[in-house]
Order: C-alpha cells, then sequence, then structure tokens
C-alpha cells in the first residue's frame, strides 16, 4: 500500500511568532528546513510526500500542489479526489520520524490522529479519505472525532511526543535544539541559538545579531 502524505505548507511569510527572534528571510528558510526534515521522514515511512502549499514553490523531494485557499478549503476540495489510503500531516514537526508515522499508517482503525497541543491535530492518517471532511482550527481534534463518529469511523488516538510538538513560539525551538537530529536543527545551530539554563529552566537563546 503506498501512502500519499500531504504536507499543508506555506512559504511567504510563516511563522509570524518567531518574528522576535528571527527576520522574515530566517523564518522561511527555518520553515524550509522544517519541510525538509518532514519530507524525509514520510518518505523513510514509505509515504509518497505531496507538497499542498499555498503558494508556487519547488520542492526536489515531493510533488506539489498549490492551491492559495485555506487549509480547511484545500483540503476538502482534494480529498474527494484521492483513491487511496492518505496522511495529513504539518510541515511544522520537525520531531517527527519515520518510526513514529508507521504507526499510525499501521493502525487497525480507520483512521489514526495525533493530537497538537491547545487542542489542534498535528497528523492523521485516512484510509478513506474520499469519506472525511477536514475541520482545522479551534479545537480541531475534537471536531475531527465526532467528524470520524458522523461517518461511522473508527478511530486510534496515537500518544507521540514527537507528532506531537509543533513549533509555533520561541519556547518550543528547545524541544529543537535538544531532541532534533535534521535540517531544523541544523539550521538554528547556524543562526547562533543554543541552550541557556536560566532560573531552573532551559530556554533556548540566539547569540550574536538580532533579527
Amino acid at each position: 500500500m503506498t501512502v500519499r502524505a500531504l504536507i499543508p505548507f506555506k512559504p511567504a511569510n510563516p511563522k509570524s511568532r518567531l518574528s522576535g527572534v528571527m527576520n522574515r528571510e530566517e523564518r522561511e528558510a527555518f520553515a524550509r528546513a522544517m519541510l525538509d526534515d518532514m519530507v524525509i521522514a514520510v518518505r523513510g515511512a514509505g509515504c509518497t510526500p505531496v507538497i499542498l502549499s499555498t503558494a508556487p514553490f519547488r520542492h526536489p523531494g515531493a510533488e506539489i500542489l498549490v492551491n492559495a485557499g485555506g487549509l480547511n478549503e484545500s483540503l476538502n476540495e482534494i480529498l474527494p479526489t484521492l483513491p487511496g489510503a492518505t496522511l495529513i500531516i504539518m510541515s511544522d514537526l520537525p520531531l517527527a520520524a519515520p518510526e513514529t508515522i508507521t504507526r499510525m499508517l499501521t493502525t487497525g482503525a480507520n483512521i489514526s490522529v495525533v493530537p497538537g497541543r491547545g487542542g489542534g491535530t498535528n497528523a492523521i492518517f485516512l484510509k478513506n479519505p474520499a469519506r472525511f471532511r477536514a475541520d482545522y482550527y479551534g479545537g480541531s481534534f475534537l471536531k475531527h472525532l465526532k467528524v470520524a463518529e458522523e461517518f461511522g469511523a473508527s478511530v486510534e488516538v496515537i500518544d507521540s511526543f514527537r507528532l506531537h510538538t509543533d513549533v509555533d513560539e520561541v519556547e518550543d525551538l528547545v524541544e529543537v535544539l535538544i531532541h532534533g537530529r535534521g535540517k531544523s536543527r541544523e539550521y538554528l545551530a547556524s543562526l547562533g541559538f543554543a541552550l541557556v539554563a536560566e532560573n531552573g529552566r532551559v530556554k533556548a537563546e540566539r547569540a550574536g545579531k538580532k533579527p
């Protein structure tokens, strides 16, 4: 079974909440590094990566679909056209590893899902994507459980630190510096980010020039 992995991606001006420590060019490069790590991870799990980009974009390791619409609109336009099992996985999960993705793909349920922090959905595997409706934002994890129930689909919730850890805030960079093994961590190090202990806590600080 070849699984298509849809990876939503915003190439222009991403990760605005990191603007206090990175300028726009650096944020775009960091987002691309996380995307590279994700493409490597899904390929390692035997998936075919398809980047769903909001603007024209090239990537040597993946097919590109361009749709400038919102995330839900783009996915719900595509899902009914897909003939086989599909994984939807966010691009900002730099700790993702092939074995954690394989765990999703080998579920005995119709759907497996990894919740994100704050009620989001970081990854969802659909054996029958044509019978699903994406409903991201505003507590999407619970929404997706409800959609699955409406369709009579069984669901397995996957507990995975590596797929649960998305990067939006400066505080999230700590996890990449500690647990990262790919291009995302390398890029942060190239910018001068390092771990600093302060008041019993570890945080990520950038040395040298400011954005």
